[in-house]
């Protein structure tokens, strides 16, 4: 008896916490960054990657009702919110596809932390750095496609021209710059190697906003649609397309910085202590563990810059939407 009170109080308790579900609306508070932190590590959740075709029907199902005030008596918020989590984490916002799952958020760390172990390893040959590079820039630009603002279509010359762009540049970038650190014969071989490690940033960094912009050059000519309150579409705007990019760059630069400067600076204290020194085959898996914790740490702190339906006043954009709206501000998909 005293079991079955305490457990209805916990549920009471739990639902208390649990904010009134608002459809479409993030969980937690998107005005401050501590609100769109708790909102992406929800996006980002690896164990929405193993939500099962059904479930993910009886999620949308659920939200359909809600919609339509035909809900099953007894939901719950929680039960809502739950719903929700699923359906943003599986489909796209604009076009309520599936996204294929090592390109979904949540699978971002599971399936890129095997490639940061790779750019990080040391003694990289030519061949090693182009295709860890190739590699990386592969799984970004099928990434930033995936979750890309989707309300205007993308060309496969577009897509194309904007891959071979990022390919090329961080390629470049990072060949050059371990081509200058080998010509640099005032180091010593241990600064050298510890230098070489770093490279990967500056060259994943520079990839990184090519890859976006390209791939996304033609939001900049078409805009993309800016919604009012009521979810109601007021027009294409250039202006907040510029916005959405150079806030997606941002978190496109800030991504790799603990990513691939933290691990390096970790192991090269490590690989001194006496355990790695005696048994030189925990190396791998030791950095593959603080590359999996920094990826963990990097990406929700990353994409929690800015809100992804970031809001933008309606002066600040085309005469004609400001003309078209009585809203005093107006949302868009900045994307992933």
């Amino acid at each position: 008896m005293a079991e079955t009170a305490a457990a209805a109080a916990a549920a009471e308790a739990a639902s208390a916490e649990t904010p009134p579900f608002q459809l479409g609306k993030p969980r937690f508070q998107q005005t401050s960054f501590y609100g769109r932190f708790r909102h992406f590590l929800d996006i980002i959740d690896p164990r929405t990657l193993f939500v099962t075709e059904s479930r993910l029907k009886e999620a949308v199902q659920l939200l359909e009702d809600y919609k339509h005030g035909t809900l099953p008596p007894g939901v719950t918020n929680e039960q809502l919110w739950s719903a929700q989590k699923i359906k943003q984490a599986i489909l796209h916002p604009d076009t309520n596809e599936k996204i294929f799952m090592p390109f979904r958020m949540s699978g971002y760390i599971p399936f890129g932390t095997p490639i940061v172990v790779g750019l990080l390893l040391p003694n990289q040959t030519l061949a090693s750095t182009i295709f860890w590079q190739w590699l990386n820039q592969s799984h970004n630009a099928c990434v930033n496609y995936a979750n890309r603002n989707a309300t205007k279509p993308l060309p496969a010359s577009k897509f194309i021209q904007g891959y071979l762009g990022a390919v090329i540049s961080a390629v470049s970038i990072a060949v050059g710059l371990n081509a200058l650190v080998q010509r640099a014969n005032k180091f010593t071989p241990a600064t050298r190697l510890l230098i070489q490690r770093f490279v990967p940033f500056p060259a994943v960094a520079s990839a990184n906003i090519c890859n976006v912009v390209l791939m996304r050059h033609n939001e900049l000519e078409e805009g993309i649609d800016v919604l009012d309150s009521d979810g109601n579409i007021v027009g294409s705007s250039r202006i907040a397309a510029r916005h959405a990019l150079i806030e997606t760059a941002l978190t496109r630069v800030v991504l790799p910085m603990p990513i691939l400067v933290l691990p390096p600076i970790i192991m090269s204290v490590l690989e001194k202590t006496f355990l790695l020194q005696s048994r030189p085959r925990l190396l791998l898996p030791v950095q593959s563990f603080v590359c999996l914790a920094a990826f963990g740490l990097a990406l929700p702190l990353a994409i929690s810059l800015f809100p992804q339906m970031s809001e933008i006043e309606t002066s600040q954009l085309e005469p004609e939407i400001a003309l078209a709206t009585a809203s005093r501000t107006v949302v868009y998909n900045k994307g992933l």
